[in-house]
């Protein structure tokens, strides 16, 4: 599923217009992505967590050339399933294979 298709299931669900409906979830989007620009976690209850790790820097090395580089600290946000989320996959996945 991608962001048009969000889109489109909330524009036939809510009888929102297409612009009403992108609107939405690009507000959505929007304030996620800057909470989580400012150092907050992002949770929704029964789905998952975002959480921005923060590392430090370090030397790494040029897979190609093997040279030694120096690597500056960097944050990246991760994504972890909540419990409900987890267990609904799993239980779509026995289905499936029945």
């Amino acid at each position: 599923m991608n962001k048009l298709e969000l889109i489109s299931i909330l524009k036939n669900q809510a009888d929102l217009s297409k612009a009403e409906a992108a609107g939405v979830i690009d507000l959505i989007f929007d304030k996620m992505s800057e909470a989580l620009a400012g150092g907050e976690r992002v949770e929704v209850r029964g789905l998952c967590s975002f959480y921005v790790k923060k590392y430090e820097d370090y030397t790494g090395r040029n897979p190609r050339t093997g040279e030694k580089v120096k690597v500056k600290p960097k944050k990246l946000p991760f994504f972890k399933a909540g419990k409900e989320l987890r267990v609904r996959v799993n239980r779509q996945e026995r289905n499936r294979g029945k």
